[in-house]
């Protein structure tokens, strides 16, 4: 039998460190692999092979991110149902969240080849860059179900207190991914379509590898009954997870309308934004990594009634996400020219580069303290508020970007980044505070306590 990871019960802070450094290694090892890719083919193909990679990033973050916010939801009441040792309700949970993550790939991936062309026309993509853009965009697209599947069954192995089998399955699709995209571009001499189909073969066996170990854990062995539909099963993880992912959606809508912008500067401005997206995305991890703990901690223990854990555990990401923001914000600022060098080639792409970055690491802590407020509401079932942050996001984004572009130019696109995450950080530590501090939580109104 496979060991599960009980967290309603124990020292908060050695429990959430324990299940945080794992976690953090496997998201630290997927933003690797992810800038691996944007320097082999920056370098080994050129700026509007990036460029047309790095056009796809938002694209790809509004389709994935659905379905990530999707399975996410999803692991909330799988977690809270653990966590109140209700077992025939989490073999229930886990089977109808398989089967409506089997139907969302179906849809997802149909929806997302069927729209890709004309949503890059756009997006004001260039035509120097557009046909590498299509042929990426479709084969990763038309991997999804790769990428539902691996997401599936390392939110539903966090769930259960299993941050190390995810990380395991990481380094291992992170080797072959870099090896691999290596040879595709260097040796084999590919396009763009190499290392989009070395992403989908190393996501193949990270899945495969959370899913033998699912296989082994008995709490969760669930059998043909289990997939009966349950339409007030599938009411409950939709109602967690359609937030969620909308509010990913949405958040992915105003990295688009910043990408219809930035295309329309030039290629030079969509590979400089390209750039800068991988290192934000990087440098986000660890407090992103202390949001995922924060998630998990606050599920179990929600399913628990143990608001009391609940509060401790938010002041320890708290605190992780404020070293985080020391450290790495400050490399960002001070190493922002060489950090732009090191992706890209032309001196007018890594001087936009470096601007953008000094912006964006002086107020990271933004974003990072956002990451952890936002998953304790999601993991008290509370997704409302999250969902209306990222609304605020786009909101926010847009505006900033529409009226202020004229004015600032490039520059606009990384005030339009700190407004977003000022906004939502605010929303979400008022909605924090005032279900933890505001007002005392009953167990009829927890799911696992309730009929469902």
């Amino acid at each position: 039998m496979a060991k599960v990871y009980d967290l309603t019960s124990g020292k908060p802070s050695s429990l959430i460190l324990k299940f945080y450094f794992p976690m953090l290694l496997t998201n630290m090892l997927q933003q690797i692999y992810t800038i691996a890719d944007t320097i082999i083919v920056g370098k080994g193909l050129g700026d509007n092979q990036l460029g047309a990679v790095g056009n796809m990033s938002s694209l790809t973050f509004f389709i994935i991110g659905f379905s990530i916010g999707i399975t996410n939801g999803f692991s909330i009441l799988i977690a809270q149902f653990f966590g109140a040792k209700n077992e025939e309700r989490l073999k229930k949970s886990v089977a109808s969240s398989i089967s409506l993550a089997m139907l969302i790939t179906v849809i997802l991936t149909a929806v997302s080849i069927v729209f890709l062309s004309p949503v890059l026309k756009l997006l004001q993509t260039d035509e120097i860059i557009m046909k590498d853009s299509l042929i990426y965009g479709y084969i990763i697209f038309g991997g999804l179900f790769t990428t539902i599947g691996y997401n599936l069954c390392a939110s539903i192995l966090r769930a259960l207190g299993d941050s190390k089998t995810p990380f395991i399955a990481i380094i291992v699709s992170t080797i072959v991914n870099i090896i691999f995209n290596w040879v595709t571009v260097y040796m084999m001499h590919t396009g763009v379509e190499g290392p989009a189909f070395v992403t989908i073969a190393s996501q193949i066996i990270s899945t495969l590898i959370c899913y033998l170990k699912l296989r082994k854990i008995d709490i969760i062995r669930i059998k043909r009954e289990h997939f009966r539909h349950d339409f007030s099963m599938y009411y409950e993880l939709l109602k967690n997870g359609i937030p969620m992912a909308i509010m990913n959606s949405i958040t992915a809508i105003g990295c688009m309308t910043i990408q219809y912008f930035v295309n329309g500067m030039g290629v030079a401005f969509t590979s400089a934004y390209s750039a800068c997206s991988k290192y934000i995305n990087l440098f986000m991890q660890p407090a992103c990594t202390s949001g995922y703990a924060m998630s998990s901690f606050t599920s179990q223990n929600y399913g628990a009634g143990r608001m009391d854990r609940i509060k401790k555990g938010l002041n320890i990401c708290l605190l992780i996400s404020l070293i985080s923001y020391v450290v790495l914000g400050s490399i960002m600022v001070i190493f922002a020219e060489q950090l732009a060098g090191f992706m890209l080639n032309g001196a007018e792409q890594i001087a936009l580069s470096k601007g953008y970055l000094i912006r964006s690491g002086l107020m990271l802590f933004a974003v990072d303290f956002l990451f952890v407020v936002r998953s304790a509401c999601q993991g008290m079932g509370k997704p409302l508020v999250p969902m209306i942050s990222g609304i605020a996001e786009m909101t926010l984004r847009v505006v900033v970007v529409v009226f202020f572009t004229s004015v600032f130019g490039f520059n606009a696109t990384s005030y339009a980044e700190i407004a977003a995450w000022l906004g939502a950080m605010i929303l979400n530590s008022a909605a924090a505070y005032h279900y933890l501090y505001g007002r005392k939580e009953k167990l009829a109104d927890i799911p696992s306590y309730s009929a469902v």
